[in-house]
This record gives C-alpha cells, sequence and structure tokens, in this order.
C-alpha cells in the first residue's frame, strides 16, 4: 500500500483509536480524524481531558484505523505535536464535519476556547498493515 492509499483509507474511515500511556498504564480511546495526508495526521481534543496530559508527558502514541470494508487494521506509531494555529483551528471549527465543536466555542469567552482547544498533529509516523490474510506475516513498515 503507498503512503497515499494509507491517507486515504484513513480518510474514509476517520474513527480510529488512539494508545497512549499514563506513568506505565496504556490507555486506549476513540478518536475523531480531521485529517491526513503529506502534512501529517490530524485530530483535536481538550486540553483539560487525560489524553491532551498523558500526550504531554510522553507525546509517543499509536493509532489505529479499521477498514471494516476489507477488514484491514492500519497501526500508526510516531510522535504528536501540538498545533497552534488559531488559522488551522478556525479552519476545523467551521469544517461541517465539525458542527458539535460549535456548543463548546460558545460556552467559553474566545481567549479561553482557543487556549482549551488543542491540535495534535503526527509528521513521520511509520504505518503497518494488519489482515486476516498476513496475520502470520512478517509486519513490513512504511515510513509516512
Amino acid at each position: 500500500m503507498t503512503k497515499n492509499e494509507i491517507f486515504q483509507l484513513m480518510n474514509e474511515n476517520p474513527g480510529f483509536f488512539l494508545a497512549t500511556v499514563d506513568g506505565n498504564i496504556p490507555h486506549v480511546r476513540g478518536m475523531l480524524l480531521y485529517r491526513a495526508d503529506e502534512d501529517g495526521i490530524l485530530f483535536h481534543t481538550a486540553a483539560s481531558k487525560d489524553v491532551y496530559r498523558q500526550i504531554k508527558q510522553n507525546p509517543h502514541a499509536e493509532l489505529c484505523f479499521l477498514d471494516p470494508k476489507t477488514n484491514v487494521q492500519l497501526r500508526v506509531n510516531g510522535r504528536l505535536d501540538i498545533e497552534d494555529s488559531k488559522t488551522l483551528k478556525d479552519e476545523i471549527i467551521n469544517h461541517p464535519s465539525r458542527n458539535f465543536l460549535s456548543a463548546w466555542k460558545e460556552s467559553l469567552p474566545a481567549d479561553a476556547f482557543y487556549d482549551d482547544f488543542i491540535i495534535f498533529c503526527l509528521r513521520g509516523g511509520k504505518a503497518t498493515l494488519w489482515s486476516m490474510e498476513t496475520n502470520f506475516s512478517e509486519k513490513e513498515y512504511i515510513n509516512l
């Protein structure tokens, strides 16, 4: 699978699971992708969430996507960085797929909202694919 096919799989299946650690205890939760392309894999959360604190303490994480049409699992690991661009935050807030953010934004003063709205970006990660057909094969990694 090419990098562009990997990005396409992610964008077509935006719900994913994110694995982080808190000390030595792993935590996994469902997240919603904003966009995946050559510029990075973007998603967001709130600074008040445990996931934000965990990533601040240890920015290494793994994302797991599933394509239910093909039953292919895609795992991407790498370092998460914070994108603190008000322009990008506005783009995300105004995107039709993010209407659910408006109530959060309206509940806070503008400065407080922009401080609490955190965007993470994974660049240069390593991806690996899994399916029943490749279950016992050696893993192959694709640099993103």
